[in-house]
C-alpha cells in the first residue's frame, strides 16, 4: 500500500499537478486578459459588498474569511521556512509567480461554483466542483469521485495534520500534553462545526482578520526595524530566483532548487485549482448578483494568503539572519528562532499562538468544504453531517498525539486525484468562464451594476438553477 501511495504521489505531485496547475494558471491569465491585475480594484469592491436580502447564503466577506480559514494554515509558517531552507531566498520569487497565476485559476473555479450552485433541503446554497462537473460536463460519476476525495482529505486527514502541528507547537512552547491538546481542540471544533456553515462563517469572519492582522503587524514591525536592509533583501530574492546571486554562505541556492521549492510552496499554500475553495464560494450570496463577483472575491484570497502572509513569514526569517544552510533548523523551529530575534523571548510563544489560530481555523474551514460534498453525494442530512462531525473530532484527537506518515501520504494522493479532476473540468468549461467575465466587465463599463440572468444564456437551461439566477 505504501509503495502504491508513493507512486501515485510521485505522478500527481511530481508531474501532473506541478506542471498542470502552472499551465492552467497561464492559460486562464491569458484567456481572461490578466484579470488578476486589471480587475484588482473590483476584487476589493466585491469583498466589501454585502447583500442582506438573501438569507440562503453567507456574505462575500464571510466566504472570503472561511476560504482563508482553510488556506491559511501551518504551511504559511512552517512551509515557507522549509522552502527557504531548501531553495534559498529565490524560492520566494517563484512563490509570488505561482500566486499571481493562481489568482486567475481561483477566479475561474469559483465563478463556475457560483453559477452551478443549488439549494439543499434546508434552503441553503450548496455547490462546488462536484456540481459543475456533474451538471456542466454531464459527468456525475466524476463529481462523486471528487466528493469522496474531498471528504477523505479535507474533511478528515488534513485536520489531523493541523491538530498535530498545534500539539507540537504547544508541547514545545508550553510543555502541554499532546493528547490533552488534541482533546481540547476536538471539543472546540465540535462546538463550532455542529452549528453548521453559518456558525463557521461567523467565527471565521471575526477570527481570520484578527489573526492575519496580528501576524502581518509583527512582520511590518520587523521590516520597519530593518528598513535599510529591505531593498537589498528584495534584490537578493529576485537575483537568487534566477541563480544570479552570489552564494554567500550558501544562501543563494540553485535555480532548480529555488524554482521547485517556491512553486511547491505557492501551490500548496494558496490551493488555487485544487477545487477546495469553490465549495464555500458557492455558498455566498454575491453582490453584485453575478457569478463573476464571487470569482473575484476568491482570487483576492490567493493574494492575501501567499503575497501577504507567506511573504510576511519569509521576510521575518530573512531579516533575522537565522537562515543558515545545513544547520538543520527549519520548519516551525526556524520561524520561532526568527521571531525571537525580532521580538525577544516572546517570539516562540507568539509563533505557537499563531499556529494555533492558523491551524484551528483550517480545521473548521476544511469541514465547511466537506459538508458540501456530503450534500452532493445525497447523504447531507442530519445523520450524515453528525457522522462527519464526530469523525472529524476523532481525527483531531488522534492527530494531536499520533503522526502516521502513510495516512497523510494517502490524503495527499486523494487530493491529487481531486485536483486533477477539477483542473480538467475548469479547462473544459473555460469558454463559459470567458463569456461570464466579458458580460460582467461590459455591464461595469456601461455604468450598470452587473446582474446575471439565466435567460441570457438559454443553452444552460436544465444545468443551472433558474430560480436563483432570475432575480432582477
Amino acid at each position: 500500500m505504501t509503495a502504491v501511495i508513493d507512486f501515485l504521489n510521485t505522478i500527481f505531485w511530481g508531474y501532473v499537478l506541478i506542471y498542470g496547475l502552472l499551465a492552467v494558471g497561464v492559460y486562464f491569465t491569458l484567456r481572461l486578459k490578466f484579470i488578476q491585475i486589471v480587475q484588482f480594484p473590483e476584487m476589493i469592491r466585491s469583498v466589501l459588498s454585502s447583500s442582506d436580502t438573501d438569507r440562503s447564503g453567507i456574505t462575500p466577506f464571510q466566504a472570503l474569511c472561511t476560504s482563508l480559514a482553510s488556506r491559511v494554515g501551518t504551511g504559511n509558517i512552517a512551509g515557507v521556512a522549509v522552502a527557504l531552507y531548501l531553495g534559498g531566498p529565490g524560492a520566494i520569487f517563484w512563490m509570488w509567480v505561482v500566486a499571481a497565476l493562481g489568482m486567475a485559476t481561483a477566479f475561474a473555479e469559483s465563478t463556475l461554483a457560483q453559477l452551478y450552485k443549488v439549494k439543499d433541503d434546508e434552503g441553503r446554497y450548496r455547490g462546488g466542483p462536484a456540481f459543475y462537473i456533474a451538471r456542466g460536463l454531464k459527468a456525475p460519476w466524476a463529481g462523486a469521485i471528487f466528493s469522496v476525495c474531498l471528504i477523505l482529505s479535507f474533511g478528515l486527514v488534513f485536520n489531523a495534520v493541523q491538530a498535530n502541528s498545534i500539539a507540537d507547537a504547544f508541547s514545545g512552547a508550553f510543555g502541554i500534553s499532546k493528547l490533552g491538546t488534541g482533546v481540547v481542540l476536538a471539543l472546540m471544533a465540535g462546538v463550532i462545526i455542529f452549528g453548521g456553515i453559518t456558525a463557521i462563517a461567523r467565527v471565521a469572519e471575526y477570527v481570520v482578520p484578527f489573526m492575519a492582522a496580528a501576524y502581518l503587524a509583527v512582520a511590518l514591525y520587523a521590516v520597519a526595524a530593518n528598513i535599510g536592509e529591505v531593498p537589498g533583501m528584495l534584490g537578493m530574492i529576485v537575483a537568487s530566483a534566477f541563480g544570479f546571486a552570489p552564494a554567500a554562505g550558501g544562501l543563494a541556492g540553485s535555480l532548480a532548487a529555488a524554482m521547485l521549492n517556491g512553486v511547491k510552496r505557492g501551490l500548496f499554500s494558496n490551493e488555487a485549482g485544487m477545487g477546495s475553495a469553490p465549495n464555500i464560494a458557492a455558498v455566498a450570496t454575491p453582490d453584485p448578483h453575478h457569478p463573476v463577483s464571487q470569482g473575484l472575491v476568491q482570487s483576492l484570497g490567493v493574494f492575501i494568503d501567499t503575497i501577504l502572509i507567506c511573504t510576511a513569514t519569509a521576510l521575518l526569517i530573512l531579516l533575522s539572519g537565522t537562515l543558515v544552510p545545513d544547520s538543520g533548523l527549519t520548519g516551525t523551529q526556524l520561524t520561532q528562532a526568527a521571531m525571537q530575534v525580532h521580538i525577544g523571548a516572546a517570539g516562540p510563544y507568539f509563533v505557537a499562538v499563531a499556529i494555533f489560530f492558523f491551524a484551528f481555523t483550517s480545521i473548521i474551514g476544511n469541514y465547511a468544504y466537506a459538508e458540501g460534498a456530503l450534500v452532493f453525494l445525497g447523504v447531507g442530512g442530519r445523520i450524515g453531517k453528525a457522522v462527519l462531525r464526530l469523525a472529524l473530532m476523532a481525527m483531531v484527537v488522534w492527530g494531536g498525539y499520533e503522526s502516521v506518515a502513510t495516512v497523510f501520504d494517502a490524503a495527499d494522493a486523494s487530493m491529487g486525484l481531486m485536483a486533477t479532476i477539477n483542473l480538467i473540468a475548469i479547462v473544459l468549461l473555460s469558454g463559459l468562464v470567458s463569456r461570464l467575465t466579458a458580460d460582467y466587465i461590459a455591464q461595469r463599463k456601461a455604468g450598470r451594476k452587473p446582474v446575471f440572468l439565466a435567460e441570457t444564456m438559454p443553452e444552460l437551461k436544465g444545468e443551472i438553477d433558474q430560480e436563483i439566477w432570475s432575480r432582477k
